[in-house]
């Protein structure tokens, strides 16, 4: 069973001084999750491990991990082939890190689709366990969502198909194998797959070179460089990393750029800052908003997305301006190096939403710890990938009201993230809606004890899909549930 402690722990709360191992009956579904991954080990208690030097910040550049080429393209399709296989990477600049990659890199390489074209990719599995591929945030057929048990088995190979059929966004794939999602995920298994618009074309915002992706997560590695896992192991993910690195630094010309930030930690919240610099908001998990949102914090829970536009030509060459979050430190820094002419803008209106139908049905349901079986749970009920807990009529619209029921000890942060669509959020309570969430998502944040109302329409794909909660430690451990689209 689950201790105080180790509640704690998974909530990231403050003053836990220890984590203790996660125990519960050897013989239930929950055991995979604390198995290790053979061949790179576990720990119960991460607090005894021996943690790796901390080096000077800065010293070493983010790299910008690179676009996969198609092997072959069509008039409608493009096809690509991956592998996922151990690898090593210098996170640390002086140690060699084991990892589980895309191609064996610690940051997969970038999938760069266009909408309304198809992408095809063939994924062979060279690990020595189950994965399934999960294109988060895409609108695709059941057979390609990575379900979590729809696995490829070790040396095995599946094709995922994807059609595109949807706006431009700042998308990620990860692994999504039910049980070994977090320690995937935090092994590596996660890369950008971002969808361009030809309808963006002529609002002129930064491209090419100036359009940066930046995959934020945290990590805890020990003396050796090894990542240390451990599923209750969160207080102790101190090291900040960007692209791949700890806290890199990234030489910028004096113009704006736009930078793709996504949250691929498996727990940590990210509450950033630029050294009290303006960020123009212009897009969330659905690609772009209304209007851009000006902002000098940004808040994004594990999963999210946020598209952002800093203009560095406020700045003279020289300048260096730190991103910050608010709990774990300098997390990278932008270097003003050079002067360049600027023909980017970012204008007043973006892209306008699609309209909200009627609503066809509300229901509502919770997150929170079990209290009888201490399993994490929705509605009450530990994940069952033999049971449907909604059927869902294709092309109906749907309302849904998501408490956060876990106020004990302090309270438990929880978000939730659904398969197949994006969203609208319409409401939350006490408190108005968040920057960025009057457009399109698919994971939304609840605080303990809240609830927030959101709505979405269940397209033209039928089959069986999952929603959860993307803190991947408590989807690990049961806070799934299943929809059926009929």
């Amino acid at each position: 069973m689950f201790s105080r402690r180790s509640l704690l722990a998974l909530g990231v709360a403050a003053g836990t001084s220890a984590a203790v191992s996660l125990t519960r009956n050897p013989t239930g579904p929950a055991r995979a999750a604390v198995t290790p991954h053979p061949g790179h080990g576990v720990t119960t208690h991460p607090g005894e491990v021996r943690p790796a030097p901390a080096g000077a910040p800065f010293t070493v550049p983010m790299p910008v991990p690179p676009v996969l080429r198609p092997i072959r393209s069509t008039a409608d399709t493009d096809f690509y082939r991956m592998t996922m296989r151990p690898g090593r990477a210098r996170i640390l600049p002086d140690l060699q890190t084991p990892v589980l990659g895309y191609d064996g890199r610690f940051v997969g390489p970038t999938i760069r689709a266009r909408a309304g074209r198809q992408v095809v990719v063939a994924q062979q599995n060279l690990l020595d366990m189950g994965t399934s591929v999960h294109v988060h945030g895409a609108h695709v057929p059941a057979g390609s969502d990575g379900h979590p048990t729809d696995l490829v088995l070790p040396g095995a190979t599946r094709v995922y198909r994807y059609p595109n059929r949807q706006r431009g966004a700042t998308l990620w794939y990860h692994d999504h194998a039910h049980h070994m999602e977090a320690e995937h995920v935090y092994r590596g298994l996660h890369g950008f797959y971002l969808i361009d618009d030809p309808q963006e074309r002529s609002l002129r915002l930064p491209d090419g070179e100036y359009d940066v992706p930046i995959m934020l997560r945290d990590a805890h590695l020990d003396e050796t460089g090894a990542l240390v896992w451990a599923p209750d192991g969160p207080p102790f993910r101190t090291t900040m990393i960007a692209n791949g690195v700890a806290q890199p630094y990234f030489p910028v010309a004096a113009r704006r750029y736009r930078l793709r930030i996504a949250n691929a930690a498996t727990h940590r919240t990210f509450t950033l800052s630029l050294d009290g610099a303006e960020m123009l908001m212009i897009g969330s998990d659905g690609g772009l908003l209304p209007a851009p949102v000006p902002c000098t914090e940004l808040v994004l829970t594990p999963g999210e997305r946020s598209d952002v536009v800093v203009d560095f030509g406020h700045h003279r060459p020289g300048r260096r301006l730190v991103l910050a979050d608010a709990d774990g430190g300098p997390v990278m820094r932008f270097d003003v190096v050079r002067r360049e002419p600027d023909t980017s803008r970012v204008p007043d209106r973006l892209r306008a939403l699609p309209p909200l139908p009627a609503a066809t049905s509300e229901r509502t349901m919770s997150l929170g710890v079990n209290h009888e079986t201490l399993e994490f749970a929705i509605d009450g009920r530990a994940f069952d990938p033999a049971r449907v807990d909604i059927t869902i009529p294709r092309g109906t619209t749907e309302v849904w009201k998501v408490t956060n029921t876990d106020t004990a000890f302090g309270g438990l942060e929880h978000n939730l993230h659904l398969h197949l669509v994006q969203f609208r959020v319409i409401e939350r309570e006490g408190e108005p809606l968040r920057p960025g969430e009057e457009g399109l998502k698919d994971t939304v944040a609840i605080p303990p004890g809240r609830w927030v109302r959101l709505q979405a329409t269940f397209g033209e794909y039928t089959g069986r899909y999952v929603y959860h909660c993307h803190m991947l430690e408590h989807s690990a451990f049961g806070m799934m549930a299943q929809m059926e689209i009929v």
